[in-house]
């Protein structure tokens, strides 16, 4: 597989890393032909990086560590008009990125996220589908928008993204996103993607404490009052495919 960087690519995808060597050769493979891979690295002590450049994945180094940190350092990293954004554990499958981000390239939505789907049990455990209920259930109430899910998968503009000045750098910040492009006015959409037990230990949702600190983290993104004077999203030129 080969992703190297080509401003023409019709998306580019931004995997945030932190030990993810037994995932990779299945996340990389799986990513749609033309795409590029952005594996962030995010402090991996198990070869991630190296294993990614072997694949083919263009490799950023983020010493700082947080979901957000990578997240956003992929972003800037991106050259492509569409930015997409998928977990690196083999829970979520890239090849469906085109379905997650196909609303974007032909202009009828701004944003879209990835509504999980567990297939088993196992793939979402309790607590964490409690947590993301009562966030789903914040949301609303703070934007609006009547999600099921504040999905990682996910797909916008690039530059609409940037726009939105983004700044938290931990569990905060796919909330931060979507608070922001709904106070921008943005066409927020979900699309329905399986979604699996991931590969390796979780960074986060994996235990109580975890999946509560990133709780607590998003109260706070939801507590923001709202930003002066929102980007709006940009148009499309056209279909993007």
């Amino acid at each position: 597989m080969e992703t190297t960087s080509s401003p023409s690519a019709p998306a580019d995808v931004v995997l945030p890393c932190l030990d993810e060597a037994e995932a990779l050769p299945w996340v990389l493979d799986r990513i749609p032909s033309g795409w590029r891979a952005i594996v962030v690295d995010n402090g991996s002590t198990d070869g991630s990086a190296d294993i990614a450049r072997a694949l083919g994945a263009h490799v950023v180094h983020e010493s700082r560590r947080g979901f957000g940190a990578a997240c956003h350092a992929g972003l800037a990293a991106a050259t492509a008009e569409v930015v997409c954004f998928c977990d690196c554990d083999a829970s979520l499958d890239p090849a469906l990125l085109p379905a997650v981000a196909g609303p974007v390239l032909d202009g009828v939505a701004d944003l879209v996220l990835g509504r999980r789907r567990p297939v088993t049990r196992r793939a979402w455990p309790p607590h964490a589908r409690l947590a993301n209920l009562e966030l789903t259930r914040l949301i609303r109430r703070r934007t609006g928008l009547r999600l099921h899910d504040l999905g990682p998968m996910r797909a916008a503009r690039r530059k609409s993204l940037l726009a939105l000045d983004l700044t938290d750098r931990r569990s905060g910040y796919p909330l931060q996103m979507v608070v922001r492009a709904a106070d921008a006015g943005w066409r927020v959409e979900e699309a329905d993607v399986p979604y699996r037990p991931r590969t390796g230990r979780s960074k986060v949702t994996g235990t109580w404490r975890g999946t509560w600190q990133a709780v607590r983290d998003m109260r706070s993104v939801l507590a923001e009052p709202p930003a002066a004077g929102p980007a709006p999203a940009a148009p499309a030129r056209g279909t993007g495919r």
